[in-house]
């Protein structure tokens, strides 16, 4: 199958212009949608960083998937990203049925960790809601001790600097990068040290924690949250098993369709479809897709 994608910009800054990368599967037909986000701690990583065996997949399944960059931390900070994430919802439902026949009542959004993170606060902060949601071993709070103390695990790796950290962060507004490695060592920084909260929003947890609700998806679900699947892992090293119950917790308590399917035994970045576990599970998110969309 051809993943060439058709490559569009959909919101352009004072600082960048920010793009979406749009695959679409064979036939005329209107189409639902997927919107993708990627991960990277909000931190790093690209658009095109994607999926390619789920992307093929959901394409053979008859659906558009549109991969989003959106402006990257610490540069910028969360509410800016958020409103990236919602601009690309926005431009995804408004221009997508001319440009490449979407039905724009058809909409889920997807994506990992941090995508997934995002991916939650979708549930409550663009409009129309999404049919669906699904995060890959995303999470529902941000300012709990698992982000704003130093992390146990990543505390074990040798302790990096903050002259060292900042190094790689000193530049120009970005959003989307193919760096990595410079980008990862101030995010390590951040666990060791506790800062990711302060570091991504601007506001300190310890002093701030009311700052903070509104950018907690576990805070903010109510009855009309999108029915959800979360997946994930629960020997989970980055982000805790826990925040995935505590995530299913909120949405059971208002009464919103969704599964928790735990991935026994497995960490974080799991869904490598060639893994015969993975492809096995990774049925039931099509099924999901199905049913929702």
């Amino acid at each position: 199958m051809d993943l060439s994608p058709q490559t569009h910009i959909y919101k352009v800054t004072e600082e960048c212009s920010i793009q979406a990368d749009v695959y679409l599967p064979e036939g005329d037909r209107r189409k639902p949608a997927i919107l993708y986000i990627h991960g990277g701690a909000l931190i790093f990583g690209i658009r095109t960083w994607a999926p390619t065996e789920q992307f093929e997949r959901y394409l053979q399944a008859g659906y558009a998937v549109v991969s989003i960059d959106y402006r990257l931390a610490p540069e910028t900070k969360l509410p800016a990203i958020l409103e990236d994430i919602q601009d690309a919802y926005h431009w995804l439902i408004t221009s997508g049925p001319e440009l490449f026949n979407i039905d724009p009542d058809r909409i889920a959004v997807m994506g990992s960790s941090a995508g997934g993170y995002l991916t939650l606060m979708t549930g409550f902060i663009v409009h129309p809601r999404p049919r669906a949601l699904v995060s890959f071993y995303g999470y529902g709070d941000i300012v709990g001790d698992w982000y704003s103390c130093p992390d146990p695990f990543y505390s074990k790796e040798p302790a990096v600097l903050m002259e060292e950290a900042r190094k790689g962060v000193r530049g120009p507004v970005i959003s989307g990068s193919e760096e990595f490695e410079l980008r990862w060592r101030f995010y390590l920084y951040c666990r060791q040290k506790g800062l990711w909260p302060k570091e991504v929003t601007g506001y300190d947890p310890h002093t701030q924690p009311e700052a903070f609700v509104p950018f907690c998806p576990d805070r903010n679900v109510t009855s009309d949250y999108p029915p959800t699947l979360l997946l994930h892992g629960d020997q989970d090293t980055d982000v805790p098993y826990e925040l995935a119950q505590q995530m299913a917790a909120k949405l059971e308590e208002n009464h919103v369709p969704h599964r928790l399917i735990t991935m026994n035994g497995m960490g974080h970045g799991f869904d490598d479809l060639k893994n015969p576990k993975v492809a096995e599970v990774f049925e039931e998110v099509l099924n999901f897709l199905k049913e929702t969309l």
